[in-house]
């Protein structure tokens, strides 16, 4: 093992989800390399003090809120149970739109085309049908990304989280998904968030907007947090370009420290 997996293996080590024979492995380098010592014991040191930060306590103001958002929810539970069927099919034709139907009716007919042939051709090429399955199967990646849009600015953090979500299916991102992705790495203020789709933007780089667009990001984020995951998909993806907003992040003056670390442990890794 050389520096630059045991450096992508850090996370993994620290959280004990390595097998065993890599973490035979790990700490066999570890005991040799003091600069991977030195690397994991400040990413060991992060984790400590992210785990102590102080939860804040809800105001009354905010138990107030959650009483009346209680409230609203049994109101409406009761309302549906009142209203049976016809509440069902009132929301059933909000989301189903024309659209959706045609797209629904053309996957079906897919489908059934792609049985028929196997059944009446079972000894003829099957090139056709092949082309029916890449078809659905685009259609389905379609249809993902539309759920993505319509949901990646829902109030409700929980929504934008089964937003990004949808990213995991996908075999490329189009334009759209890209920069609405980005803008919630930048924008959203939940942390969690943040980091869910600083994950799924990961996976994305073989994008060069999104490898743009995560070194960019770098000198926007204010969380400890995705600021030290960021450095971390930086080394992972060895994109030199993020040397210098890197070295720009560690010039503020209020950096948390062990994030600090964390930098200059990842600008070294890619010097």
């Amino acid at each position: 093992m050389n520096c630059e997996q045991a450096n992508e293996q850090f996370t993994e080590w620290l959280s004990n989800q390595l097998p065993d024979a890599e973490r035979l492995e790990m700490e066999a380098h570890l005991a040799t390399c003091p600069d991977c010592q030195r690397a994991a014991h400040a990413t060991q040191q992060l984790w400590s003090q992210l785990d102590s930060l102080a939860v804040p306590e809800p105001s009354e103001r905010m138990r107030v809120r959650f009483d009346a958002m209680l409230d609203t929810y049994k109101d409406s539970v009761s309302s549906e149970q009142a209203t049976g069927l016809t509440s069902f099919v009132a929301k059933l034709r909000t989301f189903w739109t024309p659209q959706m139907a045609l797209r629904l009716a053309y996957s079906l007919a897919l489908i059934g085309f792609g049985i028929l042939v196997g059944y009446w051709s079972p000894n003829r090429p099957v090139l056709a049908y092949q082309q029916q399955v890449d078809s659905l199967s685009s259609q389905v990646q379609e249809m993902r990304q539309m759920m993505l849009l319509s949901l990646i600015d829902n109030p409700s953090a929980s929504e934008r989280l089964r937003a990004v979500s949808y990213t995991d299916d996908l075999n490329q991102a189009n334009e759209r998904v890209v920069e609405a992705l980005l803008t919630t790495l930048n924008k959203d203020p939940n942390v969690n968030v943040r980091l869910v789709t600083l994950e799924a933007l990961a996976k994305l780089a073989d994008d060069p907007t999104v490898r743009q667009g995560l070194v960019q990001s770098l000198t926007r984020q204010e969380s400890p947090l995705v600021q030290a995951a960021l450095a971390d998909v930086m080394v992972k993806l060895q994109e030199k370009r993020s040397i210098k907003p890197l070295q720009q992040l560690l010039r503020q003056e209020r950096l948390n420290d062990l994030v600090k670390s964390k930098i200059q442990e990842s600008l070294k890794a890619l010097s």
